[in-house]
């Protein structure tokens, strides 16, 4: 049975409509219904639309999950827009729609959306479920339909197409990276979450933040000077959320431009600092962020992280 798949939009705008109509294309190449939600090129300043459109959008796609015409909801791009939605967002409706098997895909502004599922009991090892074909139901930082699948073809990274296809078939069990030298022996396990820095730690102090002890957190972001990761990094830090986890996990950090007054300081520089302050191992080299090549990641579920020599897998 052909997965019906539709793309929607959270957050911004989409300058580039060619682009969302590519992806359709694309993503029925791969046997997918995939379509356009009716809202998904709505414009309202740099939005996708006014706030209750899209807030309309994501309660449409949820009651389609549950009576099962969508199994996939797939969202256009990041940008901003969902902070002003949370506090109006019917969390039991998405948790239903995750119950009947309906995975939410996206990364970027998409941790908003994400975290406060988990913070609301709409997402989590609980809440997951099997559609029609045994794919689980839940919420994936994964791939967007504009900067990914609506590149041209000889673009896609094929690493990212892969896995997303394996991820929505059920089939993505694990992904593994290279990292640093020093985590060799290293075995984890707790819930898998985190997303874009700069969006997880406006979600701190919120209702909206996932109070999550024991797991395993990633990273990545955009556009963000090294000390201002080293920042976002040491709040989460200092408000005893690091510290309460098991492992935290580096994707890539990038688009952002040295200055003078940096003076030898780096990227680098900053996961040293917040190693010598936090107790809990700080892993780089996750493939994943805005860049071409990103893996899947099922935010909420238990997984493990393991690390034999430099080779490290995060398994669910």
């Amino acid at each position: 049975m052909t997965e019906p798949l539709v793309i929607f939009s959270p957050s911004g705008v989409v300058a580039e409509p060619l682009r969302l109509r590519r992806a359709v294309k694309r993503l029925k190449q791969h046997g997918f219904a995939a379509r356009l939600d009716p809202a998904a090129l709505a414009r309202r300043q740099r939005f996708a639309g006014a706030d209750d459109e899209r807030l309309d959008a994501l309660h449409r796609i949820a009651r389609e999950g549950v009576e099962g015409e969508s199994s996939i909801a797939l969202a256009s791009r990041g940008g901003y827009g969902l902070t002003r939605l949370l506090d109006r967002i019917d969390w039991s409706l998405l948790g239903d729609s995750v119950e009947h098997g309906l995975r939410w895909v996206g990364y970027s502004d998409m941790t908003a959306l994400q975290l406060a599922a988990l913070a609301h009991g709409a997402t989590g090892p609980q809440r997951v479920a099997h559609s029609h074909d045994g794919s689980p139901g839940g919420w994936w930082h994964g791939p967007m339909a504009n900067d990914d699948f609506g590149r041209e073809s000889a673009q896609l990274d094929d690493v990212t197409e892969a896995c997303f296809l394996e991820a929505m078939n059920g089939e993505l069990e694990a992904v593994g990276f290279r990292t640093e030298a020093g985590f060799d022996g290293l075995d984890v396990n707790g819930v898998l979450w985190g997303g874009n820095l700069c969006v997880v730690t406006s979600l701190l102090g919120t209702r909206h933040f996932p109070k999550v002890k024991g797991g395993i957190m990633f990273f990545e972001d955009v556009n963000e000077h090294p000390y201002r990761v080293e920042r976002m990094l040491l709040q989460l830090h200092q408000a005893g959320v690091l510290e309460a986890q098991k492992a935290v996990v580096l994707g890539q950090f990038t688009a952002y431009s040295p200055t003078p007054l940096d003076r030898g300081y780096t990227l680098k520089t900053a996961v040293a600092h917040l190693r010598s302050v936090c107790n809990v191992p700080v892993l780089t080299g996750l493939p994943f962020g805005h860049v071409p090549t990103k893996v899947c990641l099922p935010v909420g579920r238990r997984a493990t992280l393991a690390v034999q020599g430099r080779d490290a897998f995060i398994g669910w």
